[in-house]
């Protein structure tokens, strides 16, 4: 069909459709009523000649077409975004976007406590939506513009992105404040290796480099009980004789919640640097600079 006869605004509808996948997502992002979205939908329907989403207990599932359809319709919509937005200003303290940021379970709890605290002091209307970086779509998703932001140790994403190091971090090993090995201010290497280990698998991380580099030293660990990630470790460690090998940050976190403390690793493992990533559609946008700059001030050590 020919692009003249097509209203574009339904193009806009058909992009946060396939982002949100509900009517009601979509109204509350595009501040339209329900049954203008409805409306607008079926406007496309009629236009291209397809149904582009179907129902489901899911919500809105897009037709092979309407797949056909979402990067082209994505990056066509983004160029013109940036284009009205190269000479646009952000006023954090007016603005009510929402940034979607991707983190691990272990991000979650180290950067969302501080982020929301600056966020409510300096940028009381934005809002962020956080999303998982074990995703296998994470980089596509960052691409189209659904994902702003990604913080971790992520190695999926080294190639292609742009990138700034916010800290460096050691491993440490986490127990419950009681446990026997907690009397000494260090670790033996023998009474480590003999220990009742947790091990954390944290898929879309490089956090697993850390059994990695043990079993390159030879070290046999009782692992007693392996996890996908970390919410619950605190708790865990905190009624049991298990230990575990964590970063250093997040050990900050549950030392004193769940009765924790930590003791230096009793053989050489690399530590790891935590990075925030973005999409090159994106490092102009003012207000996407004013977001990096901030997750830099709150968090960076000076490592870049």
């Amino acid at each position: 069909m020919e692009l003249a006869r097509l209203d574009l605004n339904l193009l806009l509808v058909f992009h946060h459709l396939l982002r949100e996948k509900r009517v009601s997502a979509v109204a509350t992002v595009l501040g339209m009523s329900q049954p203008a979205v409805s409306s607008a939908l079926g406007r496309l329907r009629t236009s291209l000649g397809d149904e582009l989403f179907l129902r489901t207990q899911h919500g809105m599932a897009p037709t092979p077409y309407a797949l056909q359809l979402a990067e082209p319709v994505a990056t066509a919509l983004d160029g013109l975004q940036q284009a009205l937005n190269v000479r646009a200003a952000f006023d954090p303290a007016t603005s009510e976007r929402r940034f979607t940021l991707a983190m691990t379970d272990v991000g979650e709890m180290y950067f969302l406590p501080v982020l929301m605290d600056a966020l409510a002091q300096t940028a009381p209307g934005v809002t962020l939506q956080v999303v998982a970086v074990t995703s296998a779509s994470l980089g596509a998703d960052m691409a189209s513009g659904r994902t702003d932001l990604a913080l971790g140790l992520l190695p999926q994403l080294q190639a292609g992105f742009f990138q700034q190091a916010l800290f460096r971090q050691p491993y440490v090993c986490l127990m419950r404040e009681g446990h026997p090995l907690a009397a000494a201010p260090s670790l033996a290497l023998a009474d480590f290796a003999a220990a009742s280990h947790v091990r954390v698998i944290a898929a879309g991380t490089g956090h697993g480099r850390v059994d990695e580099a043990l079993e390159r030293q030879g070290l046999q660990r009782r692992i007693r009980l392996t996890v996908p990630h970390y919410v619950a470790l605190g708790d865990v460690l905190g009624h049991s004789d298990l230990i575990a090998t964590v970063p250093e940050r997040f050990a900050h976190r549950v030392t004193t919640p769940f009765g924790l403390t930590t003791r230096p690793l009793p053989l050489a493992v690399d530590g790891s640097v935590i990075h925030q990533f973005w999409h090159a559609r994106l490092h102009k946008d003012p207000g996407h600079q004013w977001l990096r700059t901030l997750v830099a001030q709150c968090f960076g050590d000076g490592t870049d």
